[in-house]
């Protein structure tokens, strides 16, 4: 497992442009996150959930990483399993700057993907609209096809690699993320030493148990822990 668990949330990519369900305006506003993103909206509201998704994988193709996703990648290649790069967001920012798919754990999920309902097998789209890809069936078995996102509600079987990690980790670093999902205080109280970056503080987390903080743009931030990821490996 590695020694350095870069842990990344929607701040990180809100540089770029993506905004999140806690931000004002633009497209979460336009629909009821209750009906399109939970355990049963495939079952109960199909359509306006399959739609919600077709446009938040249609925002994704002219958004582009930023200098803070640069960096990661950049880091990633040099020191390679010393760091695992896992982040809630279900975006392709990583992807889209030179990360190899299967160097960042997508917690959450990935948009750029379709996965069968009944044979679970997952089928890479990009920015296509779901009934584009087959008429929304699976070439494999012809059950219907969903999002690849994990719904509210519903299991997060990646979790179990954020767990692996964690348990061997050394240096935890936090860019972007609110703490209200991930409990990112008990983890920094168990590692050896932990860093927090935030635009702003955060009710859940508490900044004293990291060993040093950031309040500031990832982008701005990113060179200073890139020198501590040096320092620490070297």
């Amino acid at each position: 497992m590695a020694k350095i668990v870069i842990l990344s949330g929607a701040g990180l990519s809100a540089e770029s442009g993506l905004s999140t369900f806690r931000d004002s305006g633009g497209l979460w506003d336009q629909y009821d996150i209750s009906v399109v993103c939970n355990y049963d909206s495939m079952q109960k509201n199909e359509e306006l959930t399959i739609e919600f998704y077709d446009k938040r994988r249609a925002e994704l193709e002219f958004k582009e990483p930023n200098y803070a996703h640069k960096v990661i990648v950049e880091l990633k290649k040099e020191y390679g399993s010393d760091i695992a790069v896992i982040t809630q967001n279900v975006d392709n920012l990583f992807e889209k700057a030179g990360m190899n798919s299967e160097d960042v754990i997508h917690l959450h999920g990935f948009l750029p993907e379709l996965r069968c309902q009944d044979c679970e097998r997952v089928y890479t789209v990009g920015y296509k609209k779901q009934n584009e890809f087959g008429d929304g069936l699976c070439p494999e078995c012809s059950a219907k096809l969903r999002p690849n996102i994990v719904f509210f509600g519903e299991p997060a079987p990646k979790y179990e690699l954020l767990s692996e990690h964690i348990s061997d980790c050394e240096l935890f670093i936090v860019i972007g993320t609110s703490g209200e999902v991930i409990g990112v205080n008990s983890i920094a109280q168990f590692t050896d030493r932990s860093i927090l970056n935030n635009l702003e503080p955060s009710g859940a987390i508490e900044d004293s148990l990291f060993t040093k903080v950031f309040y500031t743009k990832a982008t701005d931030a990113i060179d200073e822990i890139a020198n501590e990821i040096d320092e620490f490996l070297a």
